[in-house]
């Protein structure tokens, strides 16, 4: 058996802020993370004077003085607002939709007329009840001009399936306002760290009580894993842990491909969504607007985001959701609940779409009940 603690896996939000947590607690840690790098999927690195968000782009929000607070200790935060905007055709649109993207699409500019303009295309749908799909939610909500042109498209990509195949909870977060207002989240607090995410998973795992290797894959010596530790805290995917013995949950997986320009600015904008069909990718990210623009003179870099099918091997970004999978999870829920010696947490351990500042949550939860 080790002196130590604590296994974790996976250096991520989840895995740092559990080891954080215990080393406060003069806990003994060791964390394990397969790819070369701490901080998982927030993972950012320096290039041209530019923090580049390596797996897609990450805006920290919330409403939650406490988890705020908490961040605030690794990381001191710009004033970054997401405005994404949405490309179709040639043609720009605000996102999230808006009085301005409803100026643009039909000329009005109250928010009577735009209601009027939603409820004539809402009633083309001729729903009796409740949406039973992505596609009916979408109308119900923004009218056909809006789904056919800014959500369709990019859904059907961004998933690889049909919108009416898809159920209508995905899209019932969707943000949409009758202000002339571009700022995606309602949250109090929101922001991008100043000199990226890394260092704030770096500073979480800096104590003499915590021991971190990289390039570290759990499933190479599983078994000796379980045997050797008194407790492990695991954030990688509950049925790989499993041997995938029910069956494989579903993921969606991403290519991206970063590009570096001799040019001060690509795009104008962070976020750029492509919401046409034809567009291969869902969006370009250009990092240096993340932080108004700072970074080298004459450069710029680019990350155009592919969305592709999951297969083992792949890095799963997106658990899917459906009834079907959502009961495969809950069957090795029910298994995990039987290995008294392991945490399951994360994205992957808990098969659901976390934004940072719910993963942050989830870890202090787990952790204050495991260590107090």
């Amino acid at each position: 058996m080790t002196k130590d603690d604590y296994l974790v896996v996976g250096a991520g939000l989840f895995g740092a802020v559990f080891a954080h947590e215990a080393a406060l607690h003069h806990k003994r840690v060791t964390v394990i993370e397969k790819r070369d790098h701490v901080a998982g999927n927030i993972y950012t690195k320096e290039i041209d004077g530019i923090q580049v968000h390596q797996y897609g782009a990450h805006i920290f929000h919330t409403s939650d003085q406490e988890i705020w607070d908490y961040v605030n200790q690794f990381a001191t935060f710009n004033r970054y607002t997401n405005s994404p905007l949405a490309s179709y055709q040639g043609k720009m649109y605000n996102l999230p939709f808006n009085m301005n993207t409803f100026s643009e699409l039909w000329g009005v500019r109250t928010q009577a007329e735009a209601k009027q303009e939603i409820e004539r295309q809402r009633a083309s749908l001729q729903l009796t009840g409740a949406p039973r799909n992505l596609e009916e939610q979408a109308i119900s909500l923004v009218g056909t001009d809006i789904y056919e042109k800014l959500i369709k498209g990019y859904t059907e990509k961004q998933w690889g399936q049909q919108a009416k195949d898809l159920p209508a909870f995905i899209i019932r977060r969707l943000p949409v306002r009758y202000t002339f207002d571009n700022n995606y989240f309602n949250d109090t607090y929101q922001g991008i760290p100043i000199g990226g995410y890394t260092q704030i998973v770096e500073k979480m795992l800096a104590s003499d009580l915590i021991t971190v290797e990289t390039g570290v894959d759990f499933f190479d010596n599983q078994a000796q894993y379980l045997k050797t530790y008194p407790k492990i805290i695991f954030s990688g995917m509950i049925d790989q842990y499993f041997n995938y013995q029910l069956g494989e949950l579903a993921y969606r997986s991403l290519k991206f491909e970063t590009e570096e320009l001799n040019v001060d600015n690509y795009q104008g904008n962070a976020v750029v969504n492509y919401t046409d069909a034809a567009t291969p990718f869902t969006r370009i990210i250009e990092h240096k607007h993340f932080e108004f623009g700072q970074g080298d003179a004459g450069k710029t870099i680019i990350t155009r985001e592919y969305p592709k099918a999951w297969q083992r091997g792949d890095e799963p970004y997106y658990p899917i959701n459906t009834v079907k999978n959502n009961d495969l999870y809950k069957a090795y829920a029910a298994l995990a609940k039987n290995e008294k010696n392991v945490i399951f947490g994360g994205r992957l351990g808990q098969y659901r779409y976390f934004d940072m500042h719910q993963v942050i949550h989830s870890a202090l939860v787990a952790a204050r009940k495991e260590l107090e």
